[in-house]
């Protein structure tokens, strides 16, 4: 077996741990795992065949070298797009799991042919679905916790998974997380979202806690991923919920209920941690598209 072709066979186990993730997590279709896996299979005999061993080793330069390399056997630019949106999640996941220390592919511009705008959950779906915990049991106590930070924070997985006791400042009302790039910004808390984590901090206290970070298991460790995203959707069927809900929703629904309710959009941006404002409009479509619609209901000229 050449060294390629050994590379390659070793980056196999973190292909099927990601696509594993995006059965879970996104509930993808089959076809779409497919070409997901297809396209990161070819990437990854790419990087392999340039004597690449471990992913930490690969450059940003490397991975457009790829683009080009498929642009110029003859792949559509829609293809091509496909393509490095798949690696760019390939390395996030990577990046996330704490698997590899970088992330090459994260200041590529995915070119998307059709922008989509983000699903949110009405208010009073957001209220079912953080009213579905029993509080009064040890685990419902954290679940509670962990979707009102979700909705009222608008976290991603990765920052309530990652969130440490220290992070919290309850006294101060307000939170400190650490997003994408490492940047650190400060989130406003509720009075509603402090009584839900005090009540979890108190049964934290008598769990046999191992780890620094808020949001632990039943055994002390740090929540995964996969158990983040398991809780949204068992409470999500617990309350009715229509549709395939996820924690990135809660995370679009709090900036789609600020906007609707008359924040500034630079302030949403701040919470948000995006670095671009104009990630952050996208939002603004949805409310626009929303008033849009009610107008042509309500209204007599409509």
């Amino acid at each position: 077996m050449e060294r390629g072709d050994k590379a390659a066979a070793g980056f196999d186990g973190l292909l099927d741990r990601f696509i594993q993730a995006a059965v879970f997590e996104r509930g993808l279709s089959e076809k779409t795992l497919a070409a997901y896996s297809a396209d990161i299979t070819r990437y990854l005999e790419f990087v392999a065949a340039r004597g690449v061993s471990s992913l930490d080793e690969v450059r940003r330069d490397l991975i457009l070298e790829h683009l080009i390399g498929l642009r110029a056997a003859g792949l559509s630019a829609r293809s091509v797009a496909r393509h490095l949106s798949a690696v760019r999640q390939f390395h996030s996941f990577l990046r996330e799991e704490r698997i590899t220390q970088c992330d090459p592919a994260g200041d590529f511009d995915t070119p998307r042919l059709v922008r989509q705008l983000p699903r949110d959950l009405p208010p009073s779906q957001v209220e079912q679905l953080i009213a579905a915990p029993d509080p009064s049991t040890a685990d419902g106590a954290r679940d509670c916790a962990i979707l009102e930070l979700f909705y009222s924070c608008g976290l991603r997985v990765s920052e309530l998974i990652n969130l440490r006791m220290r992070d919290l400042s309850l006294d101060e009302s307000a939170v400190r997380v650490r997003g994408k790039g490492s940047k650190t910004r400060l989130i406003p808390l509720g009075d509603q979202a402090i009584g839900r984590v005090r009540v979890w901090l108190n049964v934290r206290q008598g769990w046999p806690v191992k780890d620094e970070t808020v949001f632990v298991t039943s055994r002390g460790r740090r929540l995964g991923r996969t158990t983040a995203w398991s809780i949204v959707k068992k409470y999500a069927r617990l309350a009715n919920l229509p549709g395939n809900v996820k924690p990135h929703m809660l995370r679009h629904s709090f900036a789609t209920h600020l906007l609707d309710n008359g924040a500034d959009l630079r302030a949403v941006q701040e919470m948000l941690g995006h670095a671009d404002i104009a990630t952050t409009q996208i939002y603004t479509h949805v409310s626009v598209e929303r008033l849009t619609k009610a107008h042509k209901r309500f209204h007599p000229r409509g």
